[in-house]
């Protein structure tokens, strides 16, 4: 997690990550995301929206190339990271500084909780030193888990377990983390509390974040834009601000006015737009 270098201006202003009109399929014939496209500014917080089974997980996997194991793979498009295409890389994908937290707070659970922080460390090759330095400042962070270093993982409690898998990612010195549903089973206090650290961590470190979440207004209220998918497509997108006061997405995705319409197709004054491939 070292002090981000500041980029040249033509680099600043390219995108970190350029996802161009992907499709993935799984088992050679399950199509899953139909032309997705979206891109994270350097620097920024994007949502990635929409209720479960949209697509929001299979985007990420696509992006960190962890599709084959679930027998996936991309079909058409491109992934771009740092100006990079990267749809067939793996753990060089990490050390180029992007890396996904999974779903439901993948700690390994035998570990203790500084065990399972070095980890994440394992591609660097800077040194002990720059590794301990790190593991400090992932500490001054997340205050909690120094309290709880010595503890197995396992024992801890959920919100503890999510703090400690984004350390752990944190210990890659990551430009970019693919956070999925972050919020996940935990209490609204200990939400706000991982939601203010994202925060602080991309105002201060400079990582890039693209939250795949279902918990709408929270991840609206810190992205600076969103991207809603509905069954593998994206089909809204826009400033987080415009997003949450749109009233189809104050209606779906927000709980405002009940579940009257089950779908953006029943919308008839709303225009899909086409981003996928025909």
């Amino acid at each position: 997690m070292s002090t981000p270098k500041v980029a040249p201006a033509t680099e600043a202003a390219a995108p970190v990550l350029s996802v161009n009109n992907i499709e993935v399929v799984y088992d050679h014939v399950i199509l899953v995301l139909k032309g997705v496209s979206l891109e994270v500014p350097r620097g920024g917080i994007v949502a990635l929206l929409g209720a479960n089974g949209a697509g929001k997980t299979t985007t990420l996997k696509a992006i960190s190339n962890l599709l084959h194991a679930e027998r996936g793979e991309v079909t058409k498009g491109s992934i771009l990271f740092d100006g990079i295409e990267v749809q067939s890389m793996s753990n060089d994908l990490v050390r180029r500084g992007c890396i996904q937290v999974m779903e439901g707070r993948r700690a390994f659970p035998h570990l203790t909780i500084e065990e399972n922080l070095l980890t994440g460390a394992f591609t660097r090759k800077d040194g002990k030193s720059a590794i301990t330095q790190d593991l400090e400042r992932v500490y001054a962070y997340f205050p909690r888990l120094r309290e709880r270093r010595g503890s197995t993982a396992g024992y801890t409690s959920g919100g503890e377990q999510q703090m400690c898998v984004i350390g752990r990612a944190l210990m890659s010195c990551p430009k970019m983390i693919l956070l999925d549903e972050p919020s996940m089973g935990l209490a609204p206090q200990i939400v706000q509390e991982i939601f203010e650290i994202v925060k602080d961590l991309n105002v201060k470190e400079g990582v890039s974040f693209l939250l795949a979440e279902q918990n709408t207004n929270m991840a609206l209220k810190y992205a600076s834009h969103g991207y809603i998918l509905e069954n593998g497509r994206v089909v809204m997108d826009g400033e987080a601000r415009a997003l949450a006061a749109n009233e189809d997405v104050k209606e779906f995705y927000l709980g405002v006015a009940g579940d009257r319409r089950k779908s953006f197709r029943d919308v008839k004054h709303y225009k899909r737009r086409k981003r996928w491939l025909g």
